[in-house]
């Protein structure tokens, strides 16, 4: 739709055709390459870039698990059936057109006119070309209308224009619901119409005869297909006559051009802002402390919203002393669960922001997301005892630095001196040759990352029928070990919602194929890992 809209603006009416015709095909080209072009790289360098990459990734919903009902299901099916049906019958209508030029050729006589080698169609019919072959029916037109004729699918055919015409045709087959597609094609084909003629013309023939020959020649219809030959006589004949009588451009409008160069960088920044946000908006690392709170470490790229320069992302950021693993236990020490939280069974996730000032002291201290005004506070009064950090650095020069750390309130289940806390296999540290980690310097990974684990979990999920019926949704929240050679157990829910949605979410996080195991001094451990995976109805 842009690139159309920018040829109709740009390009449509001044008298470069070659140029035109070479615009056109990079439009299609570009439409499909644009996306794979990769700046991601690059971008993390650029603060105003990466302040864009924080508005779209918080204007994005929130990845969850869907209830596909029946109904959604065959709307699915049904869209996706009628697209092939419609391929298919375009492509079964492209083979019959090239079947028709096929057969027009073998039963009609080659000849030689004017030094020009042809087809001899055996009933009156409009000239035409396809590829190296032109039809003409030689006694329909005199001497000096068969010269010009011959002028004009000669440029067809020396000039190779059937290849536009049948890549225009297979991509209009590809992509037939875009009705930008077929607009663009019709420009391919109006485009290469006006080169044949622009060609009669400076051979030296007078264009009021031309046009009037090209009168004379509107009634007659063709043999073959019309969709993939170049034809001579076309139903936009008012626009071939206009642009033939139109005044020749000058050649510094040849420079306009150049302003589709900043329309192909904006397309490709804006592909790959929407694939940064999408990583940015779905990365997480939760770990469980051991004063029942528990608390996820998350690097966002957080809006700017104080008059001073703060930055979000640069390129060694600021750290706690002694690094997260240091951090997850100063939390773990200094978390208080507020009585009278506990007491109402309040439990969920504080999300707060912060900047590491140039000194790495801590500063603005605000809660993104709250969950209860006692444990808001808490999570405030932590993060504000916090010892000073290691600053950030962005070009070898210490920056201030937005920082945010969600905290995840949850209370535990009762336990007494004698029985061992649910789910207590997962954190068992008995053998030392063979400890469990919370956090290591690598930790493990989903085969293809974060994105490609919020697929598989979107892929595997079956909503439960009795889940459906009682309208249950929430977050079930489930961990699990990475052993050393990256396969998963001990398995156990860390936040139920309900017995059905747990047990969908452990049999889905059962089948997760093998992962690369976290490091820690280089060496593979074994890692505790959280998912939590969202159920929500529609």
């Amino acid at each position: 739709m842009l690139f159309y809209a920018f040829y109709r603006l740009f390009f449509y009416k001044d008298t470069f055709f070659k140029l035109r015709r070479t615009i056109l095909l990079i439009f299609f080209g570009l439409a499909f390459l644009y996306p794979l072009m990769n700046l991601q790289e690059w971008m993390k360098d650029k603060e105003p870039i990466t302040e864009m990459v924080y508005l779209y990734a918080t204007a994005l919903p929130e990845t969850v698990v869907v209830d596909n009902t029946a109904m959604v299901w065959d709307w699915q099916k049904f869209c996706t059936g009628a697209y092939w049906m419609a391929m298919v019958l375009l492509c079964i209508r492209f083979i019959v057109q090239l079947g028709s030029i096929i057969r027009l050729m073998a039963k009609s006589k080659k000849s030689v006119v004017h030094h020009t080698s042809v087809y001899l169609l055996d009933k009156p019919s409009g000239p035409f070309s396809f590829f190296r072959l032109i039809f003409i029916h030689q006694e329909s037109h005199s001497e000096n209308e068969l010269k010009e004729i011959l002028i004009h699918e000669y440029t067809h055919v020396s000039q190779w224009h059937s290849i536009d015409v049948i890549l225009s045709e297979m991509i209009c087959i590809l992509c037939w619901m875009n009705p930008f597609v077929w607009l663009l094609k019709r420009e391919v084909r109006h485009n290469l119409e006006y080169l044949a003629d622009n060609t009669v013309l400076t051979s030296g023939y007078d264009s009021k005869s031309y046009q009037y020959h090209l009168l004379g020649l509107a009634h007659q219809t063709n043999q073959a297909a019309a969709n993939l030959y170049n034809n001579f006589n076309v139903s936009h004949l008012k626009n071939r006559i206009r642009m033939m009588n139109k005044k020749r451009t000058r050649s510094i409008g040849r420079t306009k051009y150049l302003l589709f160069l900043p329309l192909v960088a904006m397309l490709i920044l804006l592909s790959n802002i929407e694939a940064v946000a999408r990583i940015t908006k779905d990365l997480t690392l939760p770990v469980k402390s051991e004063n029942d709170a528990t608390i996820a470490l998350e690097e966002l790229l957080v809006n700017q919203q104080k008059p001073k320069k703060v930055l979000t992302v640069v390129e060694v950021m600021p750290q706690f002393p002694g690094g997260d693993n240091e951090l997850l236990e100063f939390i773990a020490k200094n978390v208080k669960y507020p009585a009278e939280a506990q007491a109402k069974g309040v439990q969920g996730r504080v999300n707060c922001s912060f900047v590491v000032n140039e000194d790495g002291s801590i500063s603005d201290i605000e809660v993104v997301r709250g969950l209860d005004p006692l444990l808001d506070a808490e999570a405030v009064r932590v993060l504000g005892i916090m010892p000073k950090w290691t600053p950030g650095r962005n070009d070898g020069k210490v920056a201030a630095v937005r920082y945010t750390v969600p905290i995840i309130f949850r209370l535990s289940a009762p336990t007494d001196s004698h029985s061992k806390p649910k789910g207590d296999a997962i954190y068992d540290n008995s053998d030392p040759k063979n400890p469990v980690y919370r956090v290591v310097e690598i930790m493990p990974q989903f085969p293809g990352g974060d994105s490609e684990l919020l697929k598989f979990i979107s892929r595997s999920v079956k909503y439960p029928e009795d889940a459906k019926k009682e309208k249950k949704e929430g977050r079930v929240a489930v961990a699990f070990i990475v052993n050393a050679d990256g396969k998963t157990s001990n398995y156990e829910v860390t936040r139920s919602v309900s017995p059905s949605l747990d047990a969908e979410a452990i049999r889905v996080v059962k089948q997760m194929p093998v992962w690369e195991p976290g490091k820690e001094k280089g060496k593979p451990v074994r890692v505790i890992y959280t998912v939590p995976i969202t159920f929500r109805l529609q």
